[in-house]
């Protein structure tokens, strides 16, 4: 056993992802069940996502999934990852993390994103543009700002204010530098792009200023890990994600996870089939020992101080077999 992955917490990002042949309804009932599995397997923290308009995910609300996520656990840190601050206002975040922190004390973690709508049809349901992204910083500044009491409205968000949720960043583009200056938690994926991911941890610890938040530099890697018992059904874990990508990038909508048999038998043109073999090089997917190998050296090269595993797939078995084979490792 690898005494860095042993001292290193593992956490779970579900995207609760639409299947063929299966309602959405039935998504956001696996990602509770899932939680319940997950816990048991002794992962830190649950996390669940926000996306709106996705035909293949069913998770639009976050904090009201995370709270149907914490009242199914009992342990297990729950949170986002994550609220897509830009579409709401921020004295609403921090209502709503104040009563799932109020219901859940010392649970309840606050992952903070800066991505708007995914297409301009959902920008304009939400009242907003991309550029709303830009002032991410300062949307951020005023939602820490409802739990400090510092509004300079004059009015209170309760039951947040004097509560202590733990924000963290998702460093996507400018997100490294804001939670470096912020100074909060940062998460940064993906693992396949490892140099890159490297220069994102490195600026952040640079820039990283105290803050009540943190008086230091904490750094959460994410993406996908797929463990099994050959490289082969490890390769098809991956493979639904994958064509799914694909297809979002030549058609423009994000489908539902196929199965991966079915994935293998359709026609795909060459541009497809680049994108598709892109989504599966790269990843951290084999075998037990061929995982630890990878993950260990990423870890190193790294210094992260958690991993966030964020696997879909189709088969719902073989998933939660390979987040068991995942926790075995820290054994």
């Amino acid at each position: 056993m690898s005494s860095v992955i042993a001292s290193t917490p593992f956490s779970v990002l579900d995207r609760s992802r639409t299947r063929e042949g299966h309602p959405p309804a039935e998504a956001l009932r696996d990602t509770v069940r899932f939680a319940r599995e997950i816990e048991e397997l002794g992962y830190h923290r649950f996390w669940v996502s926000e996306h709106h308009g996705v035909p293949g995910v069913a998770g639009s609300a976050p904090t009201v999934l995370a709270a149907a996520v914490a009242s199914a656990t009992r342990s297990i840190r729950v949170g986002t990852g994550g609220v897509m601050l830009p579409n709401h206002q921020p004295l609403v975040v921090a209502e709503q993390f104040g009563v799932l922190e109020s219901l859940f004390p010392g649970r309840i973690d606050m992952g903070l994103g800066r991505s708007v709508g995914f297409t301009t049809g959902v920008r304009k349901a939400l009242g907003r543009d991309k550029d709303d992204a830009d002032d991410f910083a300062g949307q951020l500044d005023e939602l820490l700002g409802w739990f400090r009491g510092t509004s300079p409205t004059g009015a209170h968000a309760r039951p947040s204010e004097g509560l202590s949720v733990p924000p963290f960043v998702l460093a996507m583009g400018e997100g490294a530098d804001i939670a470096a200056r912020a100074g909060l938690p940062m998460v940064i994926g993906d693992l396949r792009g490892r140099e890159k991911m490297r220069r994102g941890i490195d600026h952040y610890r640079a820039r990283f200023r105290p803050s009540p938040w943190a008086s230091e530099p904490y750094v959460v890697i994410s993406g996908t890990i797929a463990v099994a018992a050959t490289p082969e059904a490890a390769r098809q874990l991956l493979v639904p994600e994958a064509w799914s990508m694909a297809y979002s990038r030549t058609h423009g909508t994000f489908p539902p996870l196929p199965p991966a048999e079915r994935v293998e038998q359709r026609p795909m043109t060459d541009k497809e089939f680049g994108f598709y073999e892109a989504g599966l090089s790269g990843q951290l997917a084999g075998t037990e020992e061929q995982v630890a190998h990878e993950l260990e050296t990423v870890l190193k090269e790294t210094a992260a101080d958690e991993v966030l595993v964020t696997t879909s797939t189709y088969d719902r078995e073989a998933l939660l077999d390979s987040y068991r084979r995942l926790a075995a490792l820290r054994a």
